[in-house]
């Protein structure tokens, strides 16, 4: 039986120039939300990428006897679950949401609304993240392993919190160019099986690669540092180190060292790199009108 145009349009996935419509006309609705439930709603995603990161750290600890790509590309899979609970569940990322740069561009949001919806984006993110934090220190999860569990948050924390500043905007630059290029393939999706396959390679990525994610980082590095804080005597005689060993993770290199350098990173690398690029290739001159009206 032969399928029709109609029919394939119910189906197939959308081509780059529709996403590009879609991408603006996502970013607007978003730009619009209600301050309460924009904030709720990154509460949730801040949420969602701290689980996908304790899945990773959880994964990653006690792998010493294989090798380091391979550990890291098992993290990367484990931690494609927060971007898949973000997009499938229903969320605001801060990462995701640089990619409203493409509405901005083409009329469609404010200044103001674009810097409202990533301000507000921002710190719900960070509530979220560091209420899991609260959560995942009160269940003593880190104690896991024999301790191998919390040496692995401890490490990793303490590793990004001693990045220099240019290293750690780089690494953020490409770490949001393979997350929005992940929300943008997203777009050309019709149905959650499509959403979570244009999901898992790009996260998996910048995991494996060791990229820098803001919103993620407000949950490795706190965590490190409650750990480094308050853990008893007994999980630091189980892993064989003391909190001198992990300098780095302190209130100042988390702000500044790490979260502020990244941050600018996740922007350059989201609005820039992907979202603005797209908009100049499918959008300019107001391409998005001749592209929306062959569509109708």
């Amino acid at each position: 039986m032969s399928t029709t145009t109609e029919d394939r349009s119910q189906f197939d996935a959308l081509l780059p120039s529709e996403m590009a419509i879609k991408a603006t006309d996502v970013g607007t609705a978003k730009a619009n939300l209600d301050a309460l439930t924009l904030f709720v709603l990154a509460v949730l995603a801040g949420a969602f990428v701290a689980l996908g990161a304790i899945f990773a750290t959880t994964v990653s600890a006690g792998s010493g006897s294989l090798p380091y790509g391979v550990v890291r590309l098992l993290a990367g899979l484990a931690f494609s679950l927060g971007l898949v609970l973000v997009v499938v569940g229903g969320a605001e990322l801060f990462t995701g949401n640089t990619l409203i740069s493409m509405a901005w561009a083409s009329g469609k949001v404010s200044t103001r609304m674009l810097l409202r919806n990533w301000l507000i984006v921002y710190l719900g993110n960070l509530v979220g993240a560091l209420g899991t934090v609260a959560v995942m220190f009160i269940s003593g999860q880190y104690l896991f392993g024999g301790g191998s569990v919390g040496l692995v948050a401890l490490s990793t924390g303490n590793s990004k919190s001693t990045l220099d500043f240019l290293p750690a905007v780089g690494l953020g630059i490409m770490c949001n160019v393979l997350v929005c290029l992940a929300v943008w393939m997203t777009l050309s999706a019709r149905s959650t099986t499509d959403r979570i396959l244009a999901i898992v390679p790009p996260i998996a990525a910048f995991v494996a690669a060791g990229f820098e994610h803001s919103v993620a980082n407000m949950y490795f590095i706190p965590t490190a540092m409650s750990i480094r804080e308050l853990a008893p005597a007994t999980f630091w005689t189980a892993i064989g180190k003391t909190p001198a060993d992990f300098p780095g993770l302190t209130l100042d290199r988390f702000l500044l060292g790490n979260l502020l350098p990244v941050t600018i990173g996740n922007v350059i690398g989201g609005a820039l790199m992907v979202g603005a690029v797209y908009w100049f290739v499918y959008m300019r001159d107001g391409g998005w009108r001749q592209a929306r009206a062959a569509n109708e």
